[in-house]
């Protein structure tokens, strides 16, 4: 089978593995974004992806437009491939390249469809608190994420996993599913479900404002906020940018529960809240320190504890550590980042 693969990210380098993997298929060609200056040099780097390709031999072709490039859009047409295999490719197919390939082009996509169309599936569920995502592999069509489904594996979300966590493990799932995928399609063992459109969700890309930290929402919508967005999320601290990067909410709602490590938590949490030194401060408060785990912040709804941050200009630090090197106090407070 003679494939064509469409990807740019780490999260489509297990993909494009597994069919090289495959002594039935045949990758003739990657299609990836051209190649991007980084780091302070400003060097050109290339993507995963290309460095996956040109490992393996494999023509790489890097179009600023796939849909207008007349040169790449003719190599499409002239590879003569069975399908398309497009992961995290970055850039919309327009109608004459979906149709070019025998069996279509199949999409892996980070969410359960229709939930979470769109550009950022892992980060907003997480945001949202689902307990549960995965992978959809799908026949695309012209829309966003709106053709119709073929494979679906589920993946559980837990109190402690952020996005890098579920992209990492749907990575490898998505490499496992798409090969099961053009396999059954090639076979006819499976058949095309139509989405049910009026029960879609979308993911649309991330904004800077989406980091900015608001201490009046509740712990644990707070807490799904730093591990959906991670790492970048921020409030400010002594008039500096802090980046909350990990954290606990001391009273989790129910289906979650804490690790064992933490189990007494919620103890503590009781014992801090009963204290009349922390019964009527305001959102944002420290008002505690935990020893050797991290420092406790009041929210507009219950506690959140930091167990790690950074300050800007700083490396990363343990809550316990940043608390005792800052000589933080107890009554001090986090605001909004006007970085």
């Amino acid at each position: 089978m003679r494939l064509v693969f469409f990807g740019t990210p780490q999260f489509a380098v297990p993909s494009l593995q597994k069919l090289i993997q495959q002594s039935e298929l045949n990758v003739v060609a990657v299609v990836t974004q051209p190649d991007k200056r980084r780091g302070r040099g400003k060097q050109l780097v290339p993507s995963p992806i290309k460095a996956v390709a040109v490992e393996h031999d494999i023509p790489v072709w890097q179009p600023r437009r796939v849909k207008t490039d007349l040169e790449v859009l003719s190599r499409l047409r002239q590879s003569n491939a069975d399908a398309f295999v497009v992961v995290a490719y970055g850039q919309l197919l327009s109608a004459e390249i979906l149709a070019m390939p025998r069996l279509g082009c199949i999409n892996g996509h980070g969410s359960l469809l229709p939930a979470y169309r769109g550009a950022a599936p892992i980060q907003w569920c997480i945001y949202d608190g689902v307990t549960e995502t995965g992978i959809t592999s799908m026949l695309m069509d012209e829309g966003m994420d709106t053709g119709d489904m073929l494979l679906k594996r589920s993946v559980p979300v837990g109190l402690l996993d952020n996005a890098w966590d579920i992209a990492r493990t749907l990575s490898t799932v998505s490499a496992d599913l798409l090969v099961e995928t053009l396999f059954g399609l090639d076979n006819q063992s499976i058949a095309p479900e139509a989405q049910e459109h009026d029960k879609a969700t979308y993911a649309p890309l991330i904004k800077k404002e989406d980091f900015e930290l608001d201490w009046s929402q509740r712990a644990i919508a707070l807490h799904n906020q730093i591990r959906g967005f991670y790492p970048n999320c921020v409030s400010s601290f002594r008039g500096d940018a802090l980046k909350v990067k990990f954290s606990l909410p001391l009273h989790p709602p129910e289906p979650y529960d804490l690790p064992a490590a933490f189990q007494n938590l919620p103890q503590v949490a009781s014992d801090i809240q009963s204290s009349p030194n922390t019964m009527a401060v305001s959102p944002g408060t420290v008002v505690a320190i935990l020893k050797n785990q991290g420092f406790v912040v009041q929210t507009g709804d219950g506690l959140l504890m930091l167990q790690e941050v950074q300050l800007a200009g700083k490396r990363s630090q343990s809550g316990w550590d940043f608390a005792n090197g800052t000589r933080l106090t107890v009554g001090e407070h986090l605001g909004q980042s006007e970085a």
